[in-house]
């Protein structure tokens, strides 16, 4: 390859079940670390960190292919992932074809939930924290802006987000199959964020009727509670309260399980008939997976709500084939602008 070359290096749910997701995916507390560590290695001229439920993906501009596999030996190492089991996983993608990835992404054509919005401002964020990094130069600030601007030109000139299902009306169709009404349930929403707060807000458009937030942060925990009209719980006496609930949402940043396979063995003692259902929504996964051994609990995580999504995608195929070609027209045009700074020999 020509060098400097704009990169893409990362792996995605495409090629990566979920229980390696877990392990790959870097925490909050631990991004900026490795974003700073990857960043200042030899050969690194640019580099943008995108971590989401779904993929972990590195753009930035390396010197040489030396670079690249010190990226990869780097991110192992931080990880404590085996070398050989990221190759397995991984994908990697150079000049246009790297810039075609990003836009696809970006556009929400290359998401588990075809079309789905949440993908772009989690781009954006990634952009933006590279950028108060310092870590972005001429190349990936160009390429980033401007996959901006084509991904909301394709949401706005195809179809592909419209019926979309999200992760938040998959979890509150399957509740609805299970309670049949959502009136008399209580759901508890474990996290503060942003998908927990949209899943939220799914279940009470739906008719759901008392809803709880749980966080490690009080405060966030009763901020939320304000915005949705609904109570907070201390993070401390979840599991006590387990079995006051119908739904529990999952959906925080916590490195391990925050409902084990015992708090949930005591809770359906005292709910005895009732079902208890659970919607996992963290990666790493918030919920203990062997509760779905128990009688009368249902758990679904990310991969599970997805597979039942899938079958929306065949109603927007023809949408799908005109949003690709838009995407490769554009990465075309863009990557002219940016080859001679980034590989024109690639």
């Amino acid at each position: 390859m020509n060098l400097p070359v704009l990169f893409l290096l990362g792996a995605s749910h495409h090629t990566t079940p979920l229980e390696l997701r877990e392990k790959l995916a870097l925490g909050s507390e631990r991004l900026p670390a490795f974003h700073q560590a990857a960043a200042t290695l030899p050969g690194m001229r640019e580099l943008a960190v995108l971590n989401t439920c779904n993929r972990i993906e590195f753009y930035g501009i390396a010197d040489s292919p030396e670079t690249l596999q010190r990226l990869r030996e780097t991110f192992c190492a931080f990880q404590g992932f085996p070398p050989e089991a990221f190759a397995s996983v991984s994908h990697q993608a150079l000049g246009p074809a790297a810039i075609k990835h990003l836009l696809s992404v970006a556009s929400g054509l290359d998401s588990q939930m075809l079309g789905e919005t949440e993908i772009l401002g989690q781009v954006k964020n990634a952009y933006a924290a590279a950028q108060e990094r310092h870590t972005t130069g001429p190349v990936l600030n160009r390429v980033f802006q401007k996959a901006f601007q084509h991904a909301k030109y394709i949401r706005t000139h195809t179809a592909i987000t419209e019926g979309q299902i999200s992760v938040a009306n998959v979890a509150v169709d399957l509740a609805l199959k299970i309670f049949g009404d959502l009136a008399s349930t209580r759901i508890l929403l474990l996290g503060a964020g942003e998908i927990g707060e949209k899943t939220a807000k799914a279940f009470q458009s739906r008719g759901a009727g008392s809803l709880t937030v749980a966080s490690r942060t009080l405060g966030r925990a009763m901020e939320l509670a304000t915005t949705l009209n609904a109570t907070a719980l201390p993070w401390e006496h979840v599991a006590d309260h387990l079995a006051d609930y119908s739904i529990v949402v999952g959906s925080t940043a916590a490195p391990d399980v925050v409902v084990t396979l015992a708090d949930t063995v005591a809770a359906m003692k005292t709910r005895r008939a009732e079902p208890l259902f659970f919607i996992d929504l963290a990666l790493p996964r918030d919920i203990d997976a062997n509760v779905a051994k128990l009688e009368n609990v249902f758990l679904y995580n990310l991969d599970d709500l997805a597979k039942i999504a899938e079958s929306n995608r065949a109603a927007r195929a023809a949408e799908v084939v005109h949003a690709r070609k838009i995407v490769v027209e554009k990465a075309a045009a863009l990557w002219k602008q940016v080859e001679s700074q980034a590989g024109g020999g690639v």
